[in-house]
């Protein structure tokens, strides 16, 4: 985010040197007695690239196939279900910070990199990993992206902070091969100290083939953003999430369809509390009501289980958490860290996040 960048870009170790594939052990880490899940960590002992990376983006393909992409441009891929990954990063991007990916299969994925100016940008591979292309480079200073999400393979948008007092978005009808600035004509203004939170690649989200959310914080009050045209038109609505203040707001959306929808958050500080940390929408987002009982602590990554109404998970810095009501009532089921989650539809749960940490949630 522009305005508070510090407040997303926690000190993140680097990465170091490392063998192309990273076979990697399993333990459980912790499990739900109700649904027998259980968060599989997959912990590297000889890889020291693995341990000092952070990983905030996550793309879940299947039970089997995932991409990580993290800090000092890496990016990792499996294609066995984590039992081997494989390290696929860009050439040449030691500097980027890798925030979020969005993957189609094990071969084509997108990745979006942050930072002021030409730190932002857009990097596509089709063949694995093997080979890259930057397909955007920001140019304008003031700008500064968050965050990335694909309706379908060929249509996605990337969302920035504001510029010029509205959200700066980027439309692709080319599966990220080439981009373009939306008109912000139909963007609701920002709030003062408004900006996005690039934590876990799920400040913009996407359900459908043209309904997609944007989050926001650091204003007086934290909003959920939405479009029903695939980002020319916008409308804003209040969440009930802690907000006024730099630190605090909405850091991730889950939709389940158009209508049903979970937004968590919180404040980031580890020292500092936060209450009504997660909220429910039934309506697309046009009013959210706060969770009865929300997680205990700041959450940064949410996701709904396949085919599921009811069963989602949260994750964060102090633990995961499972709701059975659709968000109204949350448990801690594991004490983690972990910074995003995703699922796919054959039941593949994902979650990533700091010192390497990558899981699969065992059912």
């Amino acid at each position: 985010m522009a305005a508070h960048r510090h407040r997303n870009r926690r000190p993140l170790p680097g990465a170091g040197g490392g063998q192309p594939h990273h076979r990697l052990g399993r333990r459980v880490e912790g499990h739900g007695p109700a649904h027998r899940l259980s968060l599989i960590h997959i912990s590297d002992g000889r890889s020291e690239m693995c341990i000092r990376d952070s990983f905030r983006g996550l793309a879940a393909v299947s039970r089997t196939t995932a991409w990580v992409a993290g800090s000092k441009g890496t990016v990792l891929r499996t294609g066995d279900g984590g039992r081997t990954w494989r390290d696929v990063s860009p050439p040449g991007a030691a500097e980027l910070e890798l925030r979020d990916i969005e993957a189609f299969d094990g071969r084509r994925a997108v990745a979006l990199a942050i930072g002021e100016g030409e730190a932002s940008r857009v990097l596509r591979t089709d063949d694995g990993g093997a080979t890259w292309t930057e397909s955007f480079r920001n140019t304008d200073p003031r700008a500064f992206f968050n965050c990335l999400t694909f309706f379908d393979s060929r249509h996605g948008l990337a969302a920035g902070d504001p510029v010029d007092g509205k959200f700066r978005v980027l439309s692709t009808a080319d599966g990220g091969r080439s981009w373009r600035v939306l008109p912000d004509a139909g963007m609701p203004a920002a709030q003062p100290g408004e900006a996005g939170f690039a934590a876990s690649g799920q400040c913009l989200v996407s359900s459908g083939p043209k309904d997609v959310w944007l989050t926001t914080g650091g204003a007086a009050t934290a909003r959920v953003l939405h479009s029903r045209d695939r980002g020319l038109t916008w409308t804003a609505s209040a969440s009930t999430l802690p907000a006024g203040d730099p630190a605090r707001g909405v850091f991730a959306v889950a939709f389940r369809d158009r209508g049903h929808g979970i937004a968590v958050g919180g404040d980031y500080r580890a020292d500092q509390a936060s209450p009504k940390a997660a909220a429910v929408t039934g309506d697309g987002g046009r009013s959210w009501r706060a969770s009865a009982t929300p997680p205990p602590a700041y959450r940064s990554g949410v996701t709904w289980l396949p085919h599921s109404r009811s069963v989602a998970l949260a994750v964060g810095p102090t633990g995961t958490d499972l709701t059975l009501d659709g968000g109204r009532t949350w448990r801690t089921v594991d004490s983690g860290s972990y910074d995003t989650v995703d699922c796919t539809p054959d039941l593949g749960c994902w979650a990533a996040g700091e010192k390497g940490r990558v899981a699969r949630l065992g059912f």
